[in-house]
């Protein structure tokens, strides 16, 4: 379905390229938000990765497939940000603890949800407690082993794929995955040895 789309576009149809954007928005922002940690700078990152992927387009051959493409391009585009000098950490803080304050979020109080859906309240306060420290574990990260993490994790990435996003050999891929584990094993260990505990 992307090829054709990406065929197409490539000859000038503006609307097939619409399509392209449409179907990867959204994984392409959640992407450079898990990696940036901003708003702002996640829809900045998009917008210029589909940008350079509308100016590239007549040279993608698709030896990989078009999201991989825009992996590659998203990623890079959040690591450079995340690395360049002077970046305004003030402004993470600020974004980090509206999205933790009980009023700064539009999730839901996960213990008012436990009352209504009859689960327990402790059972659900413990998982929302592991997932903000698994979110904060992950943040520490070194942008390369946070992207190796999400790739793996969360989008279900093999290790070509994940290589070929990152242009790296997949040996390198395994090793990034094993250490971002490890730390994230390390930073969790508490968390492990309570669970062991119970």
């Amino acid at each position: 379905m992307d090829l054709e789309l990406v065929r197409r576009a490539q000859n000038g149809d503006e609307a097939a390229f619409r399509k392209l954007v449409e179907r990867h928005q959204r994984r392409a922002f959640a992407i450079a938000l898990s990696l940036v940690r901003h708003e702002q700078d996640a829809r900045d990152i998009v917008q210029d990765a589909f940008l350079r992927v509308h100016k590239s387009l007549p040279s993608f051959q698709g030896s990989s497939s078009f999201f991989t493409w825009l992996y590659r391009i998203v990623t890079n585009l959040a690591i450079d940000l995340v690395r360049r000098p002077g970046r305004n950490t003030d402004e993470l803080e600020e974004e980090k603890q509206r999205s933790s304050s009980p009023g700064g979020s539009d999730q839901p109080d996960p213990l008012w949800l436990a009352r209504i859906d009859g689960a327990d309240p402790v059972d659900v306060l413990r998982r929302k407690e592991l997932a903000d420290r698994m979110r904060t574990a992950i943040d520490a990260l070194p942008s390369y082993h946070k992207a190796v993490i999400l790739m793996r994790e969360v989008e279900g990435m093999s290790y070509e794929e994940m290589a070929e996003a990152m242009q790296v050999s997949k040996g390198t891929i395994m090793s990034r995955l094993f250490h971002a584990r490890q730390k994230l094993q390390k930073a969790l260990a508490d968390c492990y040895a309570e669970e062991n505990g119970s």
